[in-house]
């Protein structure tokens, strides 16, 4: 069972539903994300406990239990995890394999068979589907400004990041994602508390909202080509 770092779990926890409602859990068809290109494994959680896992059409039979506290059991025949309440939706269960930081993701496969097929996509489905909601910002960027309306434009913020040095002083670094699958870095803080991006050659470029510096650093990137 292949595990990832993911650092977007702990942020969306509180999105998550309880592991505990095993109705979500059992009878569904959920990938393991791994080495898929080359194989496909199917687990599913059955009501009698029997846990059945589908690889490219061959079965092999093991056993799984809720423990409680959050926490699942899943034996096969080579091997046996336990395994940790990480996120968990309709979509997508991130199972934190105990005493480590890492995760199991797996996908149900509604989804998997049409858009959530690695990691990197349901790292950026998650993100868009909750922290949007956090930010306030993204994906609506061209419904709430003019100035956004011709041009084909949104974005998710990946990563934001508390930061402090002797130049900008105290101040937010937020690693954003267009949707042309671009990426790129705008800040906030420093003396202004406003938002900016560095301009090769002019510097700071200041912004009073995040859709602002988004949209004009979206801009930038590619008149800059």
């Amino acid at each position: 069972m292949k595990t990832f770092l993911a650092d977007i779990i702990p942020s969306i926890a509180k999105y998550s539903q309880k592991l505990d409602d095993l109705t979500k859990l059992t009878n569904q068809h959920w990938v393991s994300l791994g080495d898929i290109n080359q194989t496909k494994r199917v687990y599913i959680f059955r009501g009698n406990k029997q846990l059945l896992i589908s690889e490219n059409g061959r079965v092999e039979k093991g056993t799984w239990d809720y423990l409680g506290n959050q926490s699942l059991l899943l034996d096969t025949k080579d091997e046996s995890y336990l395994l940790k309440h990480g996120f968990f939706d309709e979509n997508v269960i991130a199972l934190k394999l105990d005493s480590t930081n890492s995760y199991a993701f797996f996908v149900n496969e509604t989804r998997y068979d049409g858009e959530l097929n690695n990691i990197s996509d349901v790292i950026l489905f998650l993100e868009n589907k909750y922290l949007k909601k956090q930010t306030g910002s993204g994906l609506g960027a061209n419904e709430r400004h003019p100035e956004f309306e011709n041009i084909p434009f949104s974005y998710i913020i990946e990563r934001e990041t508390e930061k402090f040095d002797i130049f900008w002083g105290n101040h937010t670094s937020y690693i954003l994602k267009y949707s042309s699958n671009q990426t790129g870095v705008v800040y906030k803080g420093g003396s202004s508390n406003k938002y900016f991006y560095m301009d090769m050659i002019f510097g700071k470029k200041f912004f009073d909202s995040m859709d602002e510096v988004a949209f004009k650093y979206y801009l930038y990137l590619n008149n800059s080509k």
